[in-house]
C-alpha cells in the first residue's frame, strides 16, 4: 500500500501555491484531504482539483491566526475521516521591508501570528489525534527560518519560532511513534512574496525580487516534501545554498552575513 493511501491529512495554506500542489498531490495517492485557508472560494477549487485526482476532501475555511478556528478544523476532519494522520503546517505570509522603515508594528504581530502561533493552534488541536495513530507533523518553514535574511526581519523571527518550536516538540515526541518534520524550502515561484507586506503593513502587490531567477518550481518543492513525509525524515534543507549557508553559519557567520547582505542588493528594491 502506498504510505499516504487513506490517510487523513490536515494541510493549512491550501488555497495557493505549495499547500495547493501539496493536497492535490496527496489526494493523487489515495489520501483524505482537510484543506484549510481563509479563502473559501479557492478551497473549492482546491477540492474540487483533489478529488479529480483521484481522493477525498473537505474544504474547511479557517483563519489559523484564531485558535477557536482551528480547534474547529480538527473537529471537521476528524468527524469526516475518523482521525488526523499528518498535519501539514503550511500557512503562511512574509514581508519585504527594512526595520527602520516600518511604519506599523501590528505587521509584526501578524507574522507571528500566522506563521508560528497558527502552528502551535493547529498542532495543539491536533496533537491528541496524531499520537493515536503514530502520525506526522509536518511544519513548512524557510531557509529563512535558519539564519538571518535582511528586509525579512519579522518573517525571519516567525519561522525561527517555527524551527525551535518543532524541534523542542520533536524531542518531547520520542517514543511515542509521532515524528516531525520541519522543511526549508528556498525561493518557490508561489506568489506568497506578491503579496509580501510592506513597510505599511498592506500587501505590495508584486514580487520584490526577480522571480526569473533562482527559482524552484513549486512541483519540485512538492516532490521533495512528499519524499520527506513518506520516509518520516526529520528534515530537509531544499537547495545547496541553503546546506552550504548552514556550514557557513557554524564555522564563518561573519561571512554569511556578508553574502545574505549582497543577495538583497542584487534584488530589484
Amino acid at each position: 500500500m502506498r504510505p499516504m493511501q487513506a490517510k487523513s491529512v490536515i494541510v493549512t495554506g491550501a488555497s495557493s501555491g505549495i499547500g495547493e500542489a501539496l493536497a492535490v498531490a496527496l489526494a493523487a495517492r489515495g489520501a483524505n484531504v482537510t484543506l484549510a485557508a481563509r479563502d473559501g472560494a479557492a478551497l473549492e477549487r482546491v477540492k474540487a482539483r483533489c478529488e479529480a485526482a483521484g481522493g477525498k476532501a473537505l474544504a474547511v475555511p479557517t483563519d489559523v491566526g484564531d485558535p477557536e478556528a482551528c480547534r474547529v478544523l480538527v473537529e471537521r476532519a476528524v468527524a469526516e475521516f475518523g482521525g488526523v494522520d499528518v498535519l501539514v503546517n503550511n500557512a503562511g505570509i512574509t514581508m519585504h521591508a527594512r526595520f527602520e522603515d516600518v511604519k506599523d508594528l501590528g505587521l509584526f504581530e501578524r507574522l507571528m501570528r500566522i506563521n508560528y502561533l497558527g502552528a502551535v493552534y493547529c498542532t495543539f488541536h491536533a496533537l491528541p489525534h496524531l499520537k493515536a495513530r503514530k502520525g506526522l507533523l509536518v511544519a513548512i518553514s524557510s531557509l529563512t527560518g535558519k539564519t538571518g535574511v535582511p528586509t525579512r526581519t519579522g518573517y525571519a523571527a516567525s519561522k525561527h519560532a517555527m524551527q525551535g518550536f518543532f524541534d523542542s516538540l520533536r524531542i518531547e515526541l520520542m517514543g511515542t511513534g509521532t515524528d516531525v518534520l520541519v522543511v526549508s524550502p528556498g525561493f518557490v515561484a508561489t506568489g506568497i512574496r506578491a503579496n509580501a507586506l510592506g513597510a505599511e503593513g498592506r500587501p505590495l502587490g508584486q514580487s520584490p525580487r526577480d522571480e526569473e531567477g533562482a527559482t524552484m518550481d513549486v512541483d519540485t518543492c512538492v516532490g521533495l516534501i512528499l519524499r520527506a513525509m513518506e520516509r518520516r525524515q526529520r528534515e530537509v534543507v531544499m537547495t545547496l545554498t541553503g546546506r552550504v549557508g548552514m556550514v557557513l553559519k557554524l564555522v564563518a557567520p561573519g561571512l554569511l552575513d556578508t553574502l545574505a547582505a549582497r543577495a538583497i542588493r542584487g534584488r530589484k528594491a
